[in-house]
């Protein structure tokens, strides 16, 4: 039975009053409901009114609702997924972290299996290959060097599944890893790194497409000693570097995910929310990859004896990102593309983050106050 839905919606980077059919998991046709195309107060104000928008697409999500993709379970695994689908993110990458080579192969099968499932769109390994000197929530003592052996055996184990892995290039290995994720039609992501300037250009000669949670986990900006971050933006505005912003008001600040966005385009960033377990649940104690973790006015940090520790993950939802930062004055368009549109190209998904006919029918229905309904694949979803 077709599913009919009228309203406000995001279409080829316009607000229009459209008529939008599903059937199926498709949509199937877009058409203008008879009323003139305007943009709504509330949206001209900066504040989201009642609009239909295509479901956020997350390249780095560990968990929320209590439960996370590093819990080594099944059913933990695929809560975490259903958490987020119904807070509207409707695809996702399910991230681990650094683990021990036993844990991170099991976690690797179970994830693969939930990519089988259609509950996810592939992993994204966050480790083990980082650097102590920016580890930031992943436990320094099961950081490492590339083994080609172990490297290989979860690929294997990932079964085609593995779409992100995040690699410090400065380690021994670190640029023939690069070379080799590549090779095997992997995105690398630079990140969690205190590599120079021109070892961080030359993973990105190497085959690196991804910068993991830019400025977050990587050395600040020196004007005498670049880093990472300057090697990355310029990457990202020649249009080889996709950039993840973690654009929560607690990693970044919103002008800076504004100039990010102003200097290199949002075709060039990918909002993300590295949300861990506390998303959607509130303060208190926390693990994060075996590591305690203590979630303060909504801000996740490594639990340490007085002072305060490393920011460990999120606790927002990508559509929560997305609509804070259409608050904070970027565009509707702009933030949707990064949001949507450039996550999903990222993974080969060109159905999805876009309200088009032929589209996955992920739809979001948001005004000011947040998520209202969440459709995916179809179907709407519950709470």
């Amino acid at each position: 039975m077709p599913v009919l839905l009228e309203g406000r919606a995001l279409v080829d980077g316009a607000l229009a009053d459209v008529r939008i059919e599903v059937a199926g998991d498709r949509v199937v046709s877009v058409s203008p409901s008879g009323m003139t195309p305007s943009s709504p107060p509330e949206a001209a104000a900066g504040r989201p009114g009642p609009v239909i928008l295509p479901g956020a697409v997350d390249l780095h999500c560990h968990g929320g609702g209590g439960t996370t993709f590093l819990d080594l379970d099944p059913d933990a695994a695929a809560a975490a997924a259903r958490h987020h689908h119904r807070r509207g993110t409707t695809s996702l990458l399910s991230s681990l972290v650094t683990l021990s080579p036993a844990d991170l192969a099991r976690g690797v099968e179970i994830l693969a299996d939930l990519t089988d499932d259609g509950l996810v769109d592939g992993i994204h390994l966050e480790g083990p290959w980082l650097a102590e000197s920016r580890c930031g929530a992943h436990d320094p003592a099961l950081l490492r060097d590339p083994d080609p052996a172990e490297v290989d055996r979860l690929l294997a184990l990932g079964r085609g599944h593995i779409r992100q892995v995040t690699v410090a290039p400065e380690r021994a290995g670190g640029l023939e890893l690069v070379r080799h994720l590549a090779g095997s039609g992997v995105h690398v992501a630079v990140g969690h790194t205190s590599a120079a300037y021109g070892t961080v250009m030359a993973a990105v000669e190497a085959g690196a497409d991804l910068a993991t949670h830019l400025f977050n986990g990587m050395d600040p900006w020196q004007h005498r000693d670049p880093g990472a971050v300057p090697a990355l933006l310029r990457a990202a505005r020649a249009g080889d570097v996709v950039v993840e912003l973690i654009a929560d008001g607690a990693h970044l600040a919103d002008e800076t995910v504004a100039s990010v966005i102003d200097l290199v385009g949002a075709r060039q960033v990918a909002l993300v929310s590295d949300a861990m377990g506390a998303a959607g649940m509130g303060d208190g104690s926390y693990v994060l990859g075996g590591l305690p973790v203590v979630v303060s006015e909504g801000v996740a940090r490594l639990a340490t004896d007085g002072t305060p520790g490393s920011i460990a993950g999120g606790t927002s939802h990508a559509m929560e990102i997305l609509l804070r930062q259409w608050r904070a004055g970027i565009g509707l368009e702009r933030v949707v593309e990064a949001g949507c549109v450039t996550p999903a190209r990222v993974l080969g998904l060109e159905d999805r983050g876009i309200v088009r006919e032929g589209a996955r029918a992920d739809l979001v229905v948001v005004d000011e106050s947040g998520v209202q309904r969440v459709m995916r694949a179809g179907r709407w979803l519950g709470d």
